[in-house]
């Protein structure tokens, strides 16, 4: 029996967590963590499989054998955009605990919003107490762009919330219990939406696309009048110079905002600093690692039995 293909591990994750879970994974193969010094100059020809996330741009030509290429994390743009990226099936990472955080972080940003938490803790710094005006999620629709796994699990939890939700992708998705446009009913969702959740993947049609354009076609009959925008999905696909002109203007009440143009954000940013923004710093799904090392070991031994890989990446598409 043939000796079986060391896997090749480029994860811009915390090192330890990295580690921690490498103990017991790919029982039966060798594992060339990068991170170690011990391979930063090692010989990677020859290898199948590698797992990659935000890994270094010289990677596909210091490895030039690979038979399939796994993303660390359930977006792939980092990977697409990798000089010399071989035509080899790409495959992203879907798991439950990566959707179920996803959906608590939307979940509990229109929580807040709701809520007016902000301008409770302004009260409370004051020691001022006062009831503001309070809706219910019923007076809210929370319109979702992106409708894949990640959106259509948080809709059904905002749902569960009393939240009106409706959900717009590029192709139409049936939901059930759901309201559901495509491109060309995109005037329609915007117009009924009070607070936008962005879970676009980055494509070159997303890049940008939350921008003041967009922000002006939202709804603002609302009971809080002017829009939230709540994006988890991809900083590239946001303006941000757009979004601090819009919050400046009025055309947005609010923001929430896990993922941005350029990360880290700029300690500089006026972002930070925004008494009607929430900021997080990329964290709204993190890839549990001993799920994500599971993911590939499954994946792995479906490809070596001969069966259909899961989760395939349309390279053209972008997801």
């Amino acid at each position: 029996m043939p000796a079986k293909s060391p896997v090749i591990v480029d994860l811009k994750f915390i090192p330890e967590e990295v580690h921690a879970a490498l103990k017991g994974a790919f029982s039966g193969r060798e594992v060339i963590n990068l991170a170690e010094p011990s391979h930063r100059g090692r010989d990677l020809s020859g290898i199948d499989y590698a797992v990659v996330w935000k890994s270094a741009p010289d990677l596909f030509s210091r490895a030039p054998d690979l038979k399939v290429v796994f993303s660390g994390g359930a977006g792939v743009d980092h990977v697409l955009t990798l000089p010399g990226l071989p035509d080899v099936p790409l495959v992203r990472f879907v798991d439950r605990t990566l959707t179920t955080q996803m959906s608590e972080w939307v979940v509990m940003q229109c929580l807040l919003h709701l809520r007016q938490h902000r301008a409770y803790e302004a009260l409370a710094e004051k020691h001022e107490w006062r009831d503001l005006s309070q809706p219910e999620a019923a007076d809210i629709t929370v319109g979702i762009m992106g409708m894949g796994v990640l959106g259509q699990d948080a809709a059904r939890k905002l749902a569960v919330m009393g939240f009106k939700v409706i959900g717009w992708s590029r192709t139409k998705r049936t939901v059930e219990g759901i309201d559901t446009y495509d491109a060309d009913g995109v005037d329609t969702f915007l117009g009924r939406t009070d607070f936008l959740v962005g879970l676009l993947p980055l494509t070159p049609d997303t890049r940008g696309i939350f921008n003041a354009g967009l922000f002006r076609r939202l709804g603002r009959k609302g009971p809080f009048g002017a829009p939230v925008f709540i994006n988890a999905g991809r900083g590239g696909s946001q303006v941000e110079a757009d979004i601090l002109e819009c919050l400046d203007s009025g055309v947005l009440g609010g923001a929430s905002l896990d993922v941005f143009e350029r990360e880290p954000l700029s300690p500089e940013s006026r972002f930070w600093d925004m008494p009607n923004v929430y900021v997080t710093p990329h964290v709204a799904a993190s890839s549990d690692v001993k799920a994500l090392f599971a993911h590939v070991e499954e994946q792995i031994s479906r490809f070596e039995s001969g069966l259909n890989l899961e989760h395939v990446v349309d390279k053209v598409a972008g997801y």
